[in-house]
Formats: structure tokens, sequence, C-alpha cells
């Protein structure tokens, strides 16, 4: 039985190896912020870091993952929602339906963790997850916001 560490917790995971760890953070583990879109790894909804580094979960199998990566979803960016980026994405209004906003979350936390003060362009060239409601230009104000108080 393969053993994923998903924000800090070891879990036990039943499942066929070339099930998505997207399934696996929703259906095993119960996390459901991290969200389901495209399907194809095109959208971005169901990013979660593996070790720091953003992935598009639908798309990797459970199978590419070891008990000694450690996955972090939205659940895990913050204990008490609290990290500068959340913060920030609530004092801009950023999302409206929200159903992208997890994984462009987390993408940009990843973006932060490399790159402290990005530009526009910057920002621009790591965040490409796709938002139907096209809140892109606050995605960026909230970007910077977190960057300055961050």
């Amino acid at each position: 039985m393969p053993k994923l560490s998903i924000n800090g917790k070891i879990h036990d995971i039943t499942v066929e190896d070339d099930t998505p760890l997207l399934w696996v953070i929703r259906e095993q583990v119960g996390l459901t912020g991290t969200k389901y879109g495209c399907g194809v790894a095109a959208c971005g909804a169901c990013t979660v870091h593996i070790d720091g580094q953003p992935v598009r979960s639908c798309s990797m199998p459970v199978s590419a993952v070891t008990e000694t990566q450690k996955i972090t979803t939205i659940e895990g960016l913050s204990a008490d929602s609290t990290h500068a980026l959340q913060k920030a994405w609530v004092a801009l209004d950023v999302p409206q339906c929200g159903y992208c906003q997890s994984g462009m979350i987390m993408a940009a936390a990843a973006l932060l963790a490399t790159n402290p003060k990005p530009t526009d362009a910057d920002i621009d060239a790591e965040m490409t997850n796709i938002c139907r409601c096209g809140t892109y230009n606050r995605v960026r104000a909230a970007i910077h916001m977190a960057a300055n108080n961050g």
C-alpha cells in the first residue's frame, strides 16, 4: 500500500498506480480545495506543490510521487488561511466564481518562493493558470500585494 505525505501527514493510499494524484487528494484523503478543471493539465485549477514545485495534479499519476516527497495543497498552505497570498486575495476580492483560485494561489506561492519581488512580466510568464472569469488583473495585483507584505 503506497503512502503519501500530504500537508505534513502520511496517508495510506489504496488506488491503481495510474490514478491521477488529484483524485487521491480529493477522494482518498478528502481535501477538496484542489479542483478538477480541464483534466489535461492546461488550466491549473488542480495545482498543488510537490517539494515546493507547482504541479498539475490532474495529469500526474499517483505512482509518480514517492512517500518522501512532500505534497502541499491549498489546505496546507497556511494552517489558519493567513498566508500573505490568501490575505491579499481577500483584500482585493480577487475571486469571482472562485473555482480556479486555489490553483492560482498555489501557482503564485510557488512563484513568490523563487521570485519574492516579481515584475508584471514575471507574473505573466509564470502564471499560466486559466480563469474563465478573467480575474488576471486582480491576481497580478494580489501577487504584488503579497510580495510587498509577505
